[in-house]
C-alpha cells in the first residue's frame, strides 16, 4: 500500500494518556514527513488547540494542513482557511432549548470564543477551554443572532447524562446535523457536510491522492467515519469497538504508542 498521507486524531490517538506527545510518537512521524508522507493533524480542537503540537512534529507552512473542529474547518497550519462549514441559526435555537429540557451543558465554539448559555459552567467546559486555548463567554440564548459565526454545538456533562441525551435525541436531527460523542462527555453538534471523513475525502481529492494513498488513525465515534474512508483504517487499542470493527489494522494503545507503532509498521518500513 501507497501511503502518502497519514490522518491523524490528537486526544487519545496522538496524545497519550496524560496528553503527552511522546519522542517515539514524534520520531515516527518525522520519519514519515522524510519520507515525503504528508501528516494531517485532524481533531475536534481549533487550530489554536492544534498548533502545540505542529512545531514539535516539524509541521508549517501553507503547503501543510490541519482538519480542525471534526471536519468543519479545513486550514493550513499557517491559518489560510481552505473550507468552512458552519451551523445555522434553526438548529441552534433546538439543540440549546433541548438542552435544556435534557438538563445538559452545552456550549458553542467559534473560531475565536467558547460561549456558554449555562451560569454554572461545566467543569468540562474549563477544561476543554484550557486544551484548545479559546476563552469562555457566559451568554443568553437571546444574545445569539443570525450573524453569530458557530463552528459546532456541544453538550457537555457526565458520561451517563450525555449518553441518555443522545439516545433521546430525535432522529430529525441526526438527518439534519452531523452528530458525534468526541468523549464520553462530549456530545457534538455539526453541519451536515462535516465529519471528519468527508473533509479527509475533500482534503484528499484537492492533492490528487485515493483513499488507498491514505491511513487514518483514531479512537472515538468523530474519527469512525474517516477510519472508513481511508485505504488503511486505524484504531487504537484504547479505542471504541466501532472504530476497531471498521479498521483494516488496530495497532497498540495511546498509553503504548499506538500511533509510533502503526506509522512505523505500515510507512517506515
Amino acid at each position: 500500500m501507497d501511503i502518502k498521507l497519514i490522518a491523524i486524531d490528537i486526544d487519545g490517538t496522538l496524545l497519550n494518556e496524560n496528553n503527552e506527545l511522546t519522542q517515539p510518537t514524534i520520531d515516527a512521524i518525522k520519519a514519515a514527513r522524510a519520507k515525503g508522507v504528508k501528516v494531517v493533524l485532524c481533531s475536534g480542537r481549533p487550530l489554536t488547540g492544534i498548533r502545540p503540537y505542529l512545531e514539535p512534529l516539524g509541521i508549517s507552512g501553507d503547503e501543510e494542513y490541519v482538519l480542525a473542529y471534526n471536519g468543519s474547518v479545513a486550514e493550513t497550519v499557517s491559518g489560510k482557511v481552505i473550507f468552512k462549514m458552519g451551523i445555522n441559526f434553526e438548529d441552534f435555537l433546538q439543540i440549546e432549548m433541548m438542552s435544556r429540557e435534557m438538563g445538559v451543558h452545552f456550549q458553542i465554539e467559534t473560531t475565536k470564543e467558547i460561549f456558554v448559555t449555562n451560569k454554572n459552567i461545566s467543569k468540562y467546559t474549563v477544561f476543554e477551554a484550557q486544551l484548545v486555548n479559546l476563552p469562555i463567554k457566559s451568554i443568553t440564548p437571546e444574545d445569539v443572532t443570525k450573524e453569530t459565526d458557530i463552528t459546532k454545538m456541544m453538550y457537555v456533562d457526565e458520561p451517563d447524562k450525555i449518553e441518555k441525551a443522545q439516545e433521546n435525541l430525535p432522529q430529525s436531527i441526526k438527518n439534519r446535523m452531523k452528530v458525534v460523542r468526541s468523549t464520553p462527555v462530549f456530545l457534538e453538534f455539526m453541519n451536515h457536510n462535516a465529519g471528519k471523513g468527508n473533509a479527509l475525502q475533500s482534503l484528499t481529492e484537492s492533492l490528487n491522492l485515493k483513499p488507498e494513498n491514505v491511513m487514518a488513525i483514531g479512537d472515538q465515534g468523530n474519527d469512525l467515519s474517516m477510519i472508513e474512508y481511508a485505504g488503511l483504517g486505524v484504531a487504537m487499542g484504547n479505542g471504541i469497538q466501532a472504530d476497531k470493527d471498521a479498521a483494516q489494522f488496530v495497532t497498540k494503545t495511546n498509553a503504548e504508542d499506538g500511533v509510533a507503532f502503526a506509522i512505523n509498521k505500515y510507512v517506515n518500513k
